[in-house]
Parts: C-alpha cells; sequence; structure tokens
C-alpha cells in the first residue's frame, strides 16, 4: 500500500473523513494542507529530503480567504506538480462533474482516479485508492463514467461547439451566420447552421434549442 500522501482540501470535515480512509487501508504517513500553494512546497520538500510522496489526493476547489496565494485551484495544482513529480499517483477527489475539465485531467495530466463527492464516495475513494496502487487502470466514479463514456459528445466538430456557444448568448441562427463569416468558420450560411443545429438537437435528443444549450452545458461540452 502507498507508504506517504498527501491531501489537499480546505475543508476540514472532509480531510478528516478522508484522513480517517486511509488509516482504515493502513496508511499512516500522510499530510494535509489547505492551500494550493502549500501542497507545491511540501512536494518540493519531500522530493529534496529524498523521501516524496506517493499519492496526492486533492480537491479542484479551494475557497479564496484573506491569504494571498499564487495557485487557486486544484486543476493549476495538479498541473504543476505534473512538472515538478510526473509519477506521482494522483486521484482527485471532487464535486465538480464538467466533462472538459475531467477529460483534461485524464488526459493531459494523467491522474489515476476521480472520485465525485457523493453520499457514498467514502467507499468509492477506498477502491479508487486500493485498484491505483494494485494496478495501472484508471479509475472514475460510477456517478460520471457517461461524462467520458458519452459518444454524441465525441462526434461534433470545432464548428458545432462555435454554434451552440452562440446559441447560449441566445444570437439567431442569421447572427451566428454573420459571426462564422467574420471569424472565417465554415460552414457560415445560415442554411448550413441551421442543418447542424438541428443534427445536434437530434444527436442530443433535444426538444429545442433552450434544451440543446442546456445538454451540453451539463456535459461540460460548452
Amino acid at each position: 500500500m502507498f507508504n506517504k500522501v498527501l491531501i489537499a482540501e480546505d475543508i476540514d470535515t472532509i480531510s478528516l473523513a478522508v484522513q480517517l480512509t486511509l488509516i482504515q487501508l493502513g496508511i499512516t504517513n500522510m499530510q494535509h494542507v489547505k492551500y494550493c500553494d502549500d501542497a507545491i512546497l511540501k512536494i518540493k520538500k519531500a522530493i529534496q529530503d529524498n523521501e516524496p510522496f506517493d499519492l496526492l489526493i486533492t480537491d479542484l476547489s479551494f475557497e479564496p480567504d484573506s491569504r494571498s496565494v499564487k495557485l487557486t485551484s486544484g486543476q493549476e495544482t495538479i498541473a504543476e506538480i505534473h512538472k515538478i513529480q510526473p509519477s506521482l499517483k494522483t486521484i482527485v477527489y471532487s464535486v465538480e462533474d464538467k466533462k472538459s475539465t475531467i477529460k483534461t485531467l485524464y488526459d493531459d495530466y494523467k491522474i489515476n482516479a476521480y472520485v465525485h463527492k457523493s453520499r457514498n464516495s467514502i467507499e468509492q475513494l477506498k477502491t479508487a485508492i486500493t485498484q491505483v496502487y494494485s494496478s495501472n487502470s484508471a479509475f472514475i466514479s460510477t456517478e460520471i463514467k457517461y461524462l467520458i463514456a458519452d459518444k454524441e459528445a465525441n462526434k461534433i466538430d470545432y464548428a458545432d461547439v462555435q454554434i451552440l456557444k452562440q446559441l447560449a448568448l441566445g444570437n439567431t441562427q442569421d447572427q451566428i451566420a454573420d459571426f462564422f463569416k467574420t471569424q472565417n468558420i465554415n460552414p457560415s450560411s445560415k442554411s448550413a447552421i441551421e442543418k447542424k443545429v438541428n443534427k445536434l438537437k437530434d444527436s442530443f435528443k433535444a426538444n429545442n434549442t433552450a434544451h440543446l444549450v442546456a445538454i451540453t452545458k451539463d456535459l461540460g461540452i460548452i
């Protein structure tokens, strides 16, 4: 099992729950920080002392307070740690459920697990820690697996995303056509954009454009 764990979490009750979970798994060498900047300092110090951490468990959101900090989110922290100790096993423990964020963490920063905070998340955290230690397979909470596996979200192209963003701003198809022309985005004709909007509504089973925008926002596409 892991020997040395760093917990980055600014809510005391959640941090204590994570610490208890580690103890139940036989892990007693752990440190806790409430600020992202402190996590970086701990990582660097541990490497300098030739006693590096072998697991990071971090939240993504950290509430700002009177202290001035350089890093303000878990995602920024993971990106920075990835430069310092790229081999460090990383588990994200967060309420965030935005597809683009989760995919970036897996694809770009090679996190090992994503546990969604929920009613049964402690048991899933135990499973994630055990799986990350014993195998190379990535772990993701059952509640948000659909975000990564969603096929329709992977079929859309750049123009589709831009159309969705313009619809979210309340622009009409005529306005979107004008915007596409000024940005040299193809296809830019109103008829082509109308076809794309209809195709998107069919793909995501949306009743109307407002419903389409809501669905794609929930999936983290826009």
